[in-house]
């Protein structure tokens, strides 16, 4: 596979309103638009981490997201040069149409990841498709395309045909600004809702009669039973990060809006693992026989991000952190903590220490989540501290180190949440504290990845008892250079 270097993304912005994220790319750092004044006060967040238009005092209504851009300009005939280009592409020997084709060229995209070969394919025939895919492996643009493609070959209808569910509302976002990216050339309209902005901004974009409507499902359910969203057109469902929706507690409202969708659709569903409950899920939502996509083992971590763990007593943790962040090395870090307090505590205290840096994770206000991301992506602040509900709902390019404060109390969030540096082809480093009682849990943790984790500075690692699961990999020197990361780049 060939290693690629995309240009910055030159797409304008999409009916979202909060910043981009979710495709093929590496370092597309488009951003996220102003929205002038804040609410105020701490009103209490609702399911999604929302905050309610009732409750708080606020200066002013939390802006509406903005209309859909319309139909894009078009600046004439593809050159010559252009022409030759997407008909060399790999992802027109995948049957995608010149205009999409184009589309991701101009991105800078040059080669299909693995799951966009495997699901591309599927989702262009019409079969339902079970994948198995981790953030990062460029499962957005798996849907997005095929999706794309399949509108623009039949007549709007005025009414919503594509359905998009997903957990957060960045995830919302980012797949959003994907959409608008991908479909620059086809003229179609998209809409995403989700809670902690007013609704009526959203009844305006939804009166516009978008083909594709991404959503989280609070805000969906909200609209639906006002009567401002129908359904019933619906034939095309992509259900994304089904396990978050899991962990989440949103399993009934998903039921609630695939109730809601005619029987005969195409369903495509995603997961970063498939366990038994996901399976039960898929089971009712799927058509009997749909191609099943796995393209890495479930458990698997990103390759290109080294691993340490570092032994450390737990009020001695922040001291070591701050050390930790003295590094130069440290361009960008995203900081783990198991808990919201825990997240906000961390954030101000490394502010007492001089170490700009803020805290996100699902009590935060929707202003607030923006000015933090717009900050830490645009560089003007490197640390952000966060909660796993904020793992999958990050994608920032260029993130240098993961540090796990606390160690996250399921194996699984380890994996997700050292996704976030190592990727597009980079090296990234993730460093995890343990004190005395955290020992089971990286205990877990190891047992899952099958490896053994170096220690680096901290204390020596402690005397282990025997277990009884399977033996971890020889773990390797943590002045080792960094193992070759895979050709593909990331797609979002």
């Amino acid at each position: 596979m060939i290693t690629f270097r995309p240009r910055r993304s030159r797409s304008s912005s999409s009916t979202s309103a909060t910043s981009p994220a979710g495709a093929p790319a590496a370092r597309t750092e488009p951003r996220g638009p102003s929205h002038g004044p804040r609410p105020q006060g701490r009103p209490s967040p609702n399911r999604e981490g929302a905050v309610p238009r009732s409750g708080g005092q606020h200066r002013s209504p939390p802006p509406p997201p903005r209309a859909p851009e319309p139909p894009p300009v078009r600046l004439g005939p593809p050159s010559p040069e252009t022409l030759a280009a997407i008909e060399a592409s790999p992802f027109t020997a995948l049957g995608l149409v010149a205009p999409l084709v184009r589309a991701i060229l101009d991105e800078g995209y040059t080669e299909p990841t693995p799951v966009q070969i495997e699901v591309i394919p599927h989702a262009l025939a019409g079969r339902d498709v079970l994948a198995a895919a981790q953030t990062g492996t460029g499962k957005t643009a798996a849907f997005v395309l095929p999706l794309l493609q399949r509108l623009a070959e039949t007549k709007a209808s005025g009414r919503i045909r594509v359905l998009v569910l997903t957990p957060t509302r960045e995830l919302a976002a980012q797949i959003a600004e994907r959409i608008s990216v991908y479909g620059r050339y086809r003229g179609l309209r998209h809409a995403v809702v989700y809670g902690g902005v007013s609704q009526h901004g959203q009844e305006r974009v939804l009166a516009t009669q978008p083909d594709v409507l991404v959503a989280t499902p609070g805000r969906l359910l909200d609209l639906m039973a006002q009567g401002v969203v129908r359904l019933d057109a619906v034939t095309h469902f992509v259900l994304d990060e089904a396990d978050r929706m899991l962990d989440m507690g949103f399993v009934h409202d998903v039921r609630r809006v695939t109730a809601a969708l005619p029987t005969e659709r195409q369903t495509l569903f995603f997961s970063a693992t498939i366990p038994r409950e996901i399976e039960q899920l898929a089971r009712g939502m799927l058509r009997p026989d749909p191609a099943r996509v796995s393209v890495t083992p479930q458990v698997t971590t990103a390759e290109g991000v080294e691993q340490h763990v570092v032994f450390v007593a737990k009020n001695d943790k922040r001291a070591m952190l701050e050390t930790v962040l003295k590094d130069e090395a440290v361009r960008r870090v995203i900081v783990f903590t198991r808990t919201k307090h825990g997240a906000n505590r961390l954030s101000e205290q490394l502010e007492k220490s001089g170490i700009e840096s803020a805290a996100i994770h699902g009590n935060k206000s929707q202003g607030a989540r923006e000015r933090a991301l717009e900050a830490f992506r645009a560089g003007t602040m490197r640390v952000l501290v966060a909660t796993d509900l904020a793992a999958r709902g990050i994608d920032v390019d260029g993130i240098s180190h993961v540090i796990n404060f606390d160690l996250p109390n399921v194996p699984e969030s380890y994996v997700h949440r050292i996704g976030r540096t190592g990727r597009a082809g980079a090296t990234g480093r993730a460093i995890s504290f343990c004190d005395h009682e955290e020992r089971d849990l990286l205990a877990d943790i190891e047992r899952l990845i099958r490896k053994r984790l170096p220690t680096f500075g901290g204390e020596p690692r402690p005397a282990e008892a025997p277990r009884s699961g399977p033996r971890p990999e020889q773990a390797r020197s943590p002045h080792a250079p960094p193992r070759r990361p895979r050709a593909f780049g990331r797609a979002r």
